[in-house]
């Protein structure tokens, strides 16, 4: 199974950027979709998750400016991110509980990451 992100990028602040992430492999069913960040010398931090029901979590600190969404028949998440801000500037990682088959239990798999830049 992979996770392959895409999407990042340089951006003022202000500004919008998308990024997505498409599941690959064997897959009998994927739970819950996330995406992640992290700068350097720090953990990595959610940023926001959406459950197969729709279910969605955000980070404090993006509510109301970031946008979760996911297609299930496509094995995408999306993240469309809004008002960005340069504390916003880190890499991106997706990050996907996966059933591999059936009866077995989730796995985490992980994109390899995507930087992304907020600077004038």
């Amino acid at each position: 199974v992979q996770l392959q992100a895409s999407g990042g990028g340089l951006v003022q602040p202000g500004g919008s950027l998308r990024l997505s992430c498409a599941a690959s492999g064997t897959i009998f069913a994927i739970n819950t979709m996330g995406w992640y960040r992290q700068t350097p010398g720090k953990q990595r931090e959610l940023v926001a998750f959406i459950n197969s029901g729709g279910a969605t979590n955000y980070a404090d600190s993006v509510k109301g400016r970031f946008a979760i969404s996911r297609d299930i028949a496509k094995n995408t998440v999306s993240l469309q991110m809004n008002s960005l801000e340069p504390e916003d500037t880190a890499v991106y990682y997706c990050n996907a509980w996966i059933r591999l088959q059936v009866g077995s239990f989730e796995s985490a798999f992980w994109g390899q990451g995507t930087l992304v830049t907020v600077s004038s």
